[in-house]
């Protein structure tokens, strides 16, 4: 599903250049769980945002899916963001004055589905991260694992192959971690790619695989087993 080849990212400002990644390889096969592990400043999120499509390597190939995303138009790329891949990320990024179930349908608001569907869609996704009675609350309302699940259920919402989460249990107490984690076993279960970022060992063991990354490159790629 994923393959990467040769990626470079560098920054410039003024005189100064940063290579934040020099040289990732790797494929991930359709329906693998795989964590990228490793430590603050190592290159892990300038990865994600690549393959996320919400950044650009310097040099190198992305192929997702049998497309060159580096040959896709704005346009393609949105519909990409939008329907093929979810996003979880550290920070539950939702809208405050909004239902949970207003915020789990967005994505489809932007795909243009009808209103009527949206909601039951929303709510059909909410329900399978164990929200269905909480569909009206507010995030205000909610604790920090209940407002991380309603951010799974707006990456599941359009029904996207694959699934990218970025430390999406940073902000957690134990058991919110474990219930989060969870439900991404559970959509591994269920036939999605997902590609996990940490820098917890812990979270990285749930994983089939792990790539270690350190200072832009990749360093392992371990076999981990299938999660409990």
């Amino acid at each position: 599903m994923i393959e990467l080849s040769g990626i470079r990212k560098t920054y410039t400002s003024g005189t100064i250049t940063f290579e934040a990644l020099r040289g990732v390889d790797s494929v991930v096969r359709e329906g693998e769980y795989v964590a990228v592990i490793g430590p603050s400043g190592s290159g892990k999120s300038t990865l994600m945002n690549i393959l996320g499509c919400l950044d650009n390597p310097t040099e190198g190939s992305y192929v997702l899916a049998g497309d060159d995303v580096a040959s896709m138009t704005e346009t393609q790329l949105a519909e990409v963001r939008n329907k093929r891949i979810g996003f979880v990320f550290q920070q539950f990024h939702l809208l405050a004055s909004q239902s949970a179930w207003r915020n789990v349908e967005l994505p489809l608001v932007y795909a243009g589905v009808p209103k009527a569907e949206r909601k039951e869609r929303a709510i059909a996704a909410l329900t399978k991260v164990g929200l269905g009675e909480r569909v009206e609350n507010k995030p205000g309302e909610l604790s920090g694992g209940q407002q991380q699940r309603v951010a799974v259920a707006r990456a599941l919402v359009t029904e996207p192959a694959m699934i990218l989460a970025d430390e999406p249990t940073g902000n957690l107490d134990s058991r919110s971690t474990a219930d989060v984690l969870g439900l991404l076993d559970d959509l591994h279960r269920s036939g999605r790619t997902i590609v996990l970022i940490t820098h917890e060992d812990e979270v990285a063991a749930r994983a089939e695989r792990n790539l270690v990354i350190r200072d832009g490159l990749i360093v392992a790629d371990t076999p981990v087993g299938v999660p409990a």
